[in-house]
């Protein structure tokens, strides 16, 4: 791995011959199933690791609190996720992506729930072959979670492992996983300021907040902030009512979208990326979340596709679909793409690659 410096910024290039290794393995059985890729998704995922490629860039460190210098660990090639015992995959029998909604999500109903369908449509075209369904909405009292006021920012916040063992009652038979999503902050445990989300691999499930995804949390004027002297009483879940959710943005959605396929990778036994710049890589705060790029590395990639089977194409067409579709429609009712548009262009070139259109 070579790191290079520009200014305060630091660039990790791995050598071509090492980012072979990890996406085609040494082990014999794996390299004859990557023969198995077509020549055109062997051109994509084999360009993809060259330097000053267009498609998949290195990673950048901007400071110290960004993730890789904050929690060293091994890189996982693919050779180490297919031997990880916790490997999960999707069967014929648990092959469905479930996402339950916590609390209340944007201004008014139909605004919430056109939102959470955007969310459910992008994580199936993203996890291609398999299905993805909504549960019926919750409200917060129905999970008999604890929460609190956080002391640094006065905001509410419920107890993210509460919420799993809720999500673990209502796990249906045919799920892959189980994922539960609010606006509301989350806390692991009384001693943390908060959490952005936490998860169970083993037990194929987890719960995620895109509370901290708008742009004003950190502001003194967010609207989310409680007075002070307001006395919680846990069991009464009234003060819920009417709090507070971030309006439905563009941005807000490409990160929403980012954190739920970032996390269900998780669930396969995707371990965070330290190889190119990738969904899959950790972040530590919201700016170097916002840096990640939407979709997986070659590496990455080919982990996901063992597990379900798709064509690469196939799914990025899935994806292109879902940036398109809707879009172009006007009114209130029109999705919010206009972060999404540099990913559609990346998505069209991806395509014209595997389509046998180098540019």
């Amino acid at each position: 791995m070579c790191v290079y410096f520009y200014g305060q910024m630091q660039v990790i290039e791995h050598p071509v011959e090492r980012l072979h290794t990890a996406l085609r393995s040494t082990r014999k059985d794996l390299i004859e199933t990557y023969q198995q890729f077509s020549r055109a998704e062997k051109t994509l995922l084999e360009e993809g690791l060259l330097p000053g490629n267009s498609l998949f860039n290195p990673i950048t460190i901007h400071s110290n609190s960004d993730w890789i210098p904050a929690h060293p660990e091994d890189p996982q090639d693919f050779q180490s996720f297919y031997i990880n015992p916790y490997r999960r995959s999707p069967s014929s029998g648990h092959n469905t992506i479930y996402i339950q909604t916590i609390g209340s999500f944007g201004e008014g109903a139909v605004v919430a729930v056109q939102y959470v369908e955007w969310l459910k449509d992008y994580c199936q075209a993203f996890y291609y072959g398999l299905v993805v369904k909504l549960l019926p909405p919750v409200t917060v009292a129905s999970t008999a979670c604890s929460f609190r006021i956080n002391d640094n920012t006065h905001n509410l916040q419920l107890h993210a492992g509460e919420l799993l063992n809720f999500l673990k009652k209502k796990k249906p038979r045919d799920a892959f996983c189980i994922v539960g999503i609010t606006m509301i902050d989350l806390y692991p445990r009384e001693s943390w300021n908060f959490v952005f989300g936490q998860a169970s691999l083993t037990d194929g499930m987890g719960v995620f907040s895109f509370a901290r995804y708008d742009d004003n949390f950190y502001q003194r004027s967010y609207a989310g902030r409680l007075k002070k002297n307001i006395k919680l009483k846990q069991g009464d879940y009234s003060v819920f009512e009417n709090y507070y959710t971030p309006p439905i943005t563009s941005t807000l959605l490409l990160r929403s979208c980012k954190t739920l396929t970032h996390e269900i990778g998780h669930i396969f036994g995707v371990k965070h990326c330290q190889w190119l710049n990738c969904v899959m890589q950790g972040s530590n705060h919201l700016e170097e979340s916002d840096r990640r790029a939407l979709d997986l590395c070659p590496i990455c990639l080919r982990k996901l596709q063992s597990a379900i089977g798709f064509k690469i194409a196939d799914r990025y067409k899935a994806l292109l679909h879902w940036i398109e579709d809707g879009a172009a429609s006007s009114g209130q009712n029109s999705k919010p793409t206009q972060a999404f548009q540099e990913y559609k262009h990346w998505l069209y070139k991806c395509l014209r690659i595997l389509e046998g259109e180098k540019s």
